[in-house]
């Protein structure tokens, strides 16, 4: 169903893919935009590690209203892209990258524990030590009405890196042999 990487010796493996995805504080988001047209936007999100083989989840809040929220009601198949490193090299004429899409489905959540847990998840990622606050927004936001939270459950992952990164990795592992 997913197309296999092109170049498969630059493809990083599923672990590192984890770990960029959960230190990475933004990504952008794809989604089957109006008219056909695609919309990408960049949005903080936060990570969850998979169970029992799968994947795992990303989940970010938004606006109930808008066109990010109309576009996962209209289609819940996404994209999910962060870029961990992103070098120039000028004279070289190339970039020094590490990134890892994720294709999934978008759900919004509905149940007002599940939106907590997701509200809170989010701040003890982009908030710690102020956890009385981010708890409290989120307590104020549900009982408002005004929170909305959307989860992607991964389908399929890739993290690709580029030649000048393999490069320096394999001069690194010969330096510590």
């Amino acid at each position: 169903m997913f197309r296999e990487m092109r170049r498969k010796r630059q493809q990083i493996s599923q672990e590192e893919c984890e770990e960029i995805l959960s230190r990475a504080t933004s990504g952008v988001l794809g989604v089957f935009g109006d008219d056909g047209y695609p919309y990408t936007v960049p949005l903080s999100f936060v990570y969850e590690k998979g169970r029992d083989g799968g994947l795992g989840k990303i989940g970010f809040h938004c606006a109930k209203t808008g066109h990010k929220v109309d576009s996962v009601r209209r289609n819940e198949k996404v994209c999910f892209t962060v870029i961990d490193r992103d070098e120039v090299m000028p004279k070289e004429r190339t970039t020094k990258y590490i990134s890892v899409i994720a294709f999934g489905r978008a759900r919004i959540l509905e149940d007002e524990e599940e939106m907590r847990r997701a509200a809170n998840t989010l701040g003890a990622k982009y908030s710690k030590g102020y956890e009385d606050l981010y708890m409290q927004e989120t307590e104020d936001a549900i009982r408002s009405g005004h929170l909305c939270c959307i989860e992607i459950t991964i389908d399929h992952m890739t993290g690709k890196i580029g030649k000048q990164v393999m490069l320096e990795r394999r001069m690194g592992e010969r330096m510590t042999e």
